[in-house]
């Protein structure tokens, strides 16, 4: 099955939805108040995306994502390395850890927004507490299921620790920690529009709030379609690159393996 051909088949059920959803608003079978036929939400969508509104939104959005996710990443990395590599650390964090896990960040948010304002700092630790612990939990997972038979082939090559860590675990690992950055990424879009929706001035969330007080589900709509096409879009990228970089350390490991045998 070629790109093209997957893609359409990937489209069909979208566009039959729009065009039941088209026929049925004509036929009156639907509220058009509560729910605008598809003609007028794109409509709304042009005037938003005319007027500059829709993408300052995105973008104010989009910069809260990468900057929480980011930091995500430079603290649960580095964690799940350190234990991983140091095992008995595990037995004095992981019932904190693992209280911490259980807490979904949106409740956190009431006590965030006493500690840190109602600015940027509070709706950032939120997506951090929700991109933490897929990236800690998968590269953890990686650095201990290392196998044990590379590490053999790097002690008799003398490697010391950080050979051991850049050449043969690190390369090991990437699988899972792609796949923990993968699934970062989408909580840290639920996370944020969810601490927008509460509290902001701006962002996708807060435009679907304000439109919601407005009264105007023709902006809602926009707003949810925008988090999908957006979510949609960062997924297929981040994809792409963690799958050239998957291909690269499965060359290093393929190479190991070799030396193994």
């Amino acid at each position: 099955m070629t790109k093209f051909q997957k893609a359409f088949k990937s489209l069909i059920l979208p566009i039959a939805i729009v065009i039941l959803w088209h026929f049925t608003s004509k036929a009156g079978l639907l509220n058009t108040y509560i729910v605008p036929p598809p003609r007028e939400i794109l409509q709304t969508a042009g005037e938003l995306i005319q007027k500059g509104t829709l993408a300052k939104h995105i973008m104010a959005s989009l910069q809260r994502v990468f900057i929480g996710f980011l930091y995500a990443f430079l603290l649960a990395f580095p964690t799940a390395v350190l234990i991983g590599i140091v095992r008995p650390l595990e037995d004095y964090l992981d019932l904190a850890l693992e209280f911490i896990r259980h807490i979904p960040p949106i409740a956190c948010i009431p006590m965030l927004i006493l500690w840190l304002g109602i600015g940027e700092a509070s709706k950032i630790a939120v997506i951090i507490l929700a991109a933490f612990f897929p990236i800690f939990l998968n590269t953890l997972n990686g650095v201990i299921n290392c196998d044990p038979k590379l590490l053999e082939v790097g002690d008799v090559f003398g490697f010391n620790v950080r050979e051991k860590f850049f050449k043969i675990i690190l390369p090991s690992a990437m699988p899972y920690v792609t796949v923990g950055m993968r699934l970062g990424l989408g909580y840290s879009w639920r996370a944020l529009i969810g601490a927008e929706l509460i509290a902001a001035s701006s962002g996708i969330g807060y435009m679907i709030m304000d439109a919601e007080q407005l009264s105007r589900p023709d902006i809602i709509i926009v707003g949810i379609i925008t988090i999908g096409t957006l979510g949609y879009i960062i997924d297929i990228l981040f994809f792409s690159l963690t799958a050239k970089l998957y291909n690269w350390n499965k060359e290093e490991s393929k190479s190991w393996q070799e030396l193994e045998l």
